[in-house]
């Protein structure tokens, strides 16, 4: 066996890894509220949530391509970036889900992308144009997420405002079931694509492949991984993310799962690696806010925010010490 099809192989299983991990972390944005809300129990949440994250990771790969070639021109991007990068990414996911925090996995490979890369080629190689679009799409999408959440509660709540709490509370868990859903394919429309860029650049950068195209059974193969770390479940950050930040009623859960779905799904159809957490946690957030912002408990979200600030320098330092010592064997 060549020491490239080794290098390969290793890359693979270290993206399942990642994906496992980003399952596990962020199969509370499609669920946490729907089981707070008693809607679900947590292990029909957890199937219902793992079969819409596969189906989400066949619909595009703009995501995919962005991680893969977006960042870092074709021809620097090495296996030895691509390993050390998913290492600083697994390093902080494995940590913030062990830990209940719900954390950007997204944000993570991002780290691990720029730790690897400045410490290989500088801070000029990077295509600024794209990462530029990146930020954009990291700083105002949670924002999104908050205002949007926000205004379709009021909305839901104008609207419902004759109606007795126990017929809208009854309505709306059967539509969170078709808003947890929705999440679930946006967030495998998003998250699932990020170890697919880095498993597809390994492959071109390796000769095995002569295009940046996603194969077949790299889509299948992240998915699955994504669907299993998903049924494992994260039940810490499950609560962190549907219990802690505020109390969630169906219709509180069918407005912040509504809300970060379409800010998710437009996301990822323009290619825009965002942060599913970020903006499900400020859905959340904004939905708390209609009722008074004493409801959102923001000790714990203060909590959540300062573990997004760390995320990337994290993911970077660890990616850049792990080609430190790579660099000199692969």
């Amino acid at each position: 066996m060549s020491l490239a099809l080794i290098v390969i192989i290793t890359i693979i299983i270290i993206s399942s890894v990642y994906n496992f991990y980003n399952g596990a972390n962020d199969c509370a944005n499609s669920i946490a509220t729907t089981v707070s809300s008693r809607v679900l129990t947590p292990f029909k949440a957890i199937i219902l949530a793992s079969f819409f994250n596969i189906i989400g990771a066949f619909i595009t790969t703009e995501v995919a391509k962005t991680i893969g070639k977006g960042l870092l021109p074709s021809e620097y991007i090495t296996t030895t970036i691509l390993i050390s990068a998913m290492i600083g990414a697994i390093a902080w996911a494995a940590f913030a889900t062990h830990t209940g925090l719900p954390v950007s996995i997204t944000h993570c490979i991002i780290g691990g992308m720029l730790g690897a890369g400045i410490l290989a080629y500088g801070v000029g190689a990077f295509q600024w144009s794209v990462l530029k679009k990146v930020i954009i799409a990291m700083v105002t999408s949670p924002i999104f997420g908050f205002i949007i959440g926000l205004l379709l509660l009021a909305l839901i709540f104008w609207f419902f405002k004759n109606f007795r709490p126990q017929i809208v509370s009854k309505i709306f868990g059967r539509l969170q079931i078709i808003s947890a859903s929705f999440m679930a394919l946006a967030h495998g429309m998003n998250d699932t694509q990020n170890a697919m860029g880095i498993i597809t650049a390994s492959l071109l950068a390796g000769g095995f492949i002569t295009e940046f195209k996603v194969p077949i059974w790299v889509i299948i193969l992240s998915s699955l991984f994504m669907g299993l770390g998903t049924f494992y479940g994260g039940k810490k950050v499950i609560r962190t993310m549907g219990m802690k930040i505020t109390t969630v009623k169906p219709v509180d859960g069918f407005a912040a799962e509504t809300a970060a779905s379409i800010v998710i799904f437009i996301s990822s159809l323009l290619g825009m690696p965002i942060s599913t957490t970020h903006v499900i946690s400020t859905s959340i957030m904004g939905v708390g806010s209609v009722k008074r912002l004493s409801a959102v408990r923001w000790g714990i979200a203060g909590n959540v925010i300062v573990a997004w600030v760390l995320t990337i320098p994290a993911s970077a330092l660890v990616a850049a010490f792990a080609y430190l010592i790579l660099k000199s064997f692969i």
